[in-house]
């Protein structure tokens, strides 16, 4: 079962700044006609009043600025690898209310090449990351490893191929329009061909590891409602808890 934390933090704000404002308005007047030997603030209030302020700012920076990630899965090597930990612009898309996830603000859209975080229609309080393939009205078609949007072939360079075990990886740097980022496919197995219309409201994900990533091909069109903000960097790498974490990968998300 997945952990609904923005929902979480917001009660927690709302419990402690409630707490704390009942406490200003209503028992404090009372304790102070009383005279301060009646006693001092109830323990809930105390620690109300202490924490209120950390959790609010932890509130309205990871709903409206920027957000932590880690990478758990390798769908998107070689861009991130699992132990990634990224940050993520929760304004790029527009202002959305936590929980909620309804837009108020409108400030940019999604763009083909982006690397997004968002919930997936089959599991829809679980976080994915992915590349935005596909924008609203787009035909986008994969055939034989190669990938068409509107008809016209996104240039991939084959940069080289690593060997292992039962797999052959071929890694390439993919251009989108003059953005390019690296991804991978496997050379022994079959091409997963289709060709799909991008509806209007949705995006098109897929992961830059093409043969080892669930993504829109399995599960369908994300919803414009359903996106949590724009990766734009990693900050730290950290591969498990008994290692030590490493600052080699630090640097903007391509």
């Amino acid at each position: 079962m997945s952990i609904d934390f923005p929902l979480i933090l917001l009660l927690a704000v709302a419990f402690t700044g409630g707490a704390w404002l009942i406490d200003a308005l209503l028992l404090a007047p009372a304790r102070r006609r009383q005279g301060s030997e009646a006693g001092s603030e109830p323990v809930v209030v105390e620690y109300s009043k202490s924490f209120f302020p950390v959790l609010f700012a932890v509130f309205v920076l990871r709903s409206f600025v920027v957000e932590p990630f880690q990478i758990p899965s390798s769908s998107m090597v070689p861009t991130l690898e699992v132990g990634d930990y990224i940050l993520v612009n929760k304004f790029t898309y527009g202002i959305r209310l936590p929980v909620l996830r309804t837009k108020v603000i409108d400030i940019g859209e999604p763009e083909r090449g982006d690397v997004m975080v968002f919930f997936p229609p089959h599991m829809n309080k679980t976080y994915y990351i992915k590349r935005v393939i596909g924008i609203p009205g787009d035909d986008v078609t994969y055939r034989n490893k190669r990938l068409y949007v509107n008809g016209e072939r996104v240039p991939q360079e084959p940069l080289a191929v690593v060997p292992g075990g039962r797999s052959r990886q071929r890694v390439s740097l993919a251009d989108f329009g003059g953005r390019k980022h690296l991804v991978q496919d496997d050379l022994v197995r079959p091409s997963r061909d289709f060709s799909v219309t991008v509806r209007p409201g949705h995006y098109f994900m897929m992961g830059d590891n093409r043969d080892n990533s669930s993504d829109s091909r399995v599960w369908g069109q994300v919803s414009e409602q359903d996106i949590v903000g724009k990766a734009f960097a990693v900050w730290m790498h950290w591969d498990s808890l008994f290692s030590i974490p490493s600052f080699r990968r630090v640097g903007v998300i391509e």
